[in-house]
């Protein structure tokens, strides 16, 4: 009986796979007219890329058979969710194009701004999202959801803790586990919020929205009412807009420099995008630093840049998230500075330009740096840490302060730099820490305390990266949309 039963969930997923990708190849001829093509997300693109996910999915499910117990919440319970809601998307694209080899007749579907445009793009961005999650919890087409590591440490360790194993729940249980942390106001509020998380509109979340939501509205202690501000409050915030759509409805204030609007990325999920009208009339967009939005917002209104959302003369107030938001303190034992001062370093500075304290962490993987470092890093178009070659998703403002007490508390979030030695990719450019420089008296502007690592066992210095030079330095880094005005690639 079991035997059998499990051959039919086989063959029904087998039928389910086959019929999904037949449906996005029908798709696929309807969207051949060139006049369809738009800047990302394509569905041009996007439907032979998912369809070839579909398939290895597929394939590496035929090849562990049965072996794998699946609980709620597991593999075969998102494919089942992520098909019917596929199924529903392409029905609703095929819905709005021709027949394969039939003319388009209605002019309003080439219109940049009318509603059939606006309703194509939106499921375009919808199809961008769902291409994401599905490489996100099945790369290569075989499953991690059980093993995904969200960005931030606290969401992270929510989910887990909340969640376990599982990688996709309904809208209405998941609103029920966030509301133990995060309060959420029934009625309107969690319709919007529920629109805002649920990026493939499928009434669940997995831990992939989850993850991004999380990285969009940081910091974790006060996500909601970053989210309110934010994206409930704030004119200048756009949901569901691509990069054309975003360039459109900027023209109506080009003789108002310093209009603004901002929107999640459609390209580099996690990430904010904002357009805005420059001094001289024309229109950019840019891609921020990995930092919380209303840092970036606040920069560039003192700069100038961002003072007009969505063209209105009122630029909300985000000074009080500034108040809000908590420094990580990391934890630092007595050996470990010994150690460092015995090679006439501190723990606290930075190993790359031996010249600032580190101030920063970066996410997932914790390692520290200075923050001007990260800029240059980031500035060189780089996206992987500089330590261990992990993608980069966001970064966390710490300090580092002298140690003033011998009893300790270890920190498993921290990530130490004998820690950072062990972790270097061996085909990146490692960063070893500098032995030539004088002894320095630890900052003494806080209390943080470090946790006791093994000995490390030291490397011969390795080159540094070769935009590190001795010319390069002391670097003048600034995250301002004036320093990346050239950046105008598509967002």
């Amino acid at each position: 009986m079991a035997a059998a039963a499990l051959r039919g969930r086989q063959w029904g997923e087998s039928r389910a796979f086959g019929r999904a990708v037949r449906l996005l190849q029908r798709l696929e001829e309807q969207c051949g007219d060139p006049r369809l093509s738009s800047s990302p997300p394509s569905l041009r693109d996007l439907l032979p890329r998912t369809a070839q996910l579909l398939r290895q999915v597929a394939q590496a499910r035929r090849e562990a058979g049965g072996g794998v117990p699946e609980g709620p919440g597991g593999p075969w319970d998102f494919l089942m969710v992520y098909l019917a809601n596929l199924e529903a998307k392409s029905r609703q694209v095929a819905a709005l194009l021709p027949p394969h080899g039939r003319k388009i007749a209605n002019d309003e579907l080439f219109r940049e701004g009318s509603r059939l445009r606006r309703q194509l793009a939106k499921l375009a961005l919808i199809f961008s999202y769902m291409h994401a999650e599905l490489d996100a919890l099945f790369p290569g087409g075989r499953y991690c959801g059980h093993t995904y590591q969200l960005t931030k440490v606290s969401a992270h360790t929510f989910w887990r803790e909340r969640c376990g194993a599982r990688c996709v729940l309904p809208w209405a249980e998941f609103e029920a586990v966030l509301c133990i942390c995060h309060p959420v106001e029934p009625g309107s509020t969690a319709l919007a919020l529920r629109s805002t998380i649920d990026l493939t509109c499928s009434g669940h979340v997995s831990i992939f929205e989850f993850d991004i939501f999380t990285r969009l509205f940081q910091p974790w202690p006060t996500l909601l009412k970053n989210w309110q501000l934010l994206a409930v409050n704030h004119p200048g915030y756009m949901a569901f807009l691509t990069y054309d759509e975003v360039q459109a409805r900027l023209q109506t204030f080009r003789d108002k420099p310093g209009s603004y609007i901002f929107r999640p990325s459609c390209t580099r999920l996690g990430k904010w995008a904002i357009g805005y009208v420059s001094s001289d009339g024309s229109i950019l967009q840019t891609i921020p630093l990995n930092k919380p939005l209303f840092q970036v917002l606040l920069e560039g209104q003192k700069e100038g840049f961002y003072l007009y959302p969505d063209g209105k003369n009122h630029n909300p107030d985000l000074t009080e998230l500034c108040h809000m938001e908590p420094h990580q303190h990391i934890h630092v034992s007595e050996e470990q500075l010994q150690l460092y001062w015995a090679m006439d370093s501190t723990f606290e500075l930075c190993k790359i330009c031996a010249e600032s304290n580190k101030d920063v962490k970066i996410e997932p993987c914790g390692h520290l740096l200075c923050s001007r470092c990260l800029a240059a890093w980031l500035c060189s178009d780089s996206q992987t840490c500089p330590f261990c070659r992990c993608e980069i998703k966001g970064q966390e403002a710490v300090s580092i302060h002298q140690f003033h007490v011998s009893a300790t508390v270890e920190d498993p979030e921290h990530s130490s730099d004998e820690e950072e030695l062990e972790q270097m990719a061996p085909s990146g450019p490692p960063l070893p820490p500098r032995l030539d420089l004088c002894p320095k008296s630890p900052s003494s502007k806080g209390h943080l305390n470090v946790a006791p690592p093994t000995l490390p066992r030291l490397r011969a210095p390795l080159p540094l990266p070769r935009f590190w030079t001795a010319a390069s330095a002391p670097w003048e880094v600034t995250s301002s949309p004036q320093a990346r005005e050239g950046a105008r690639g598509n967002s």
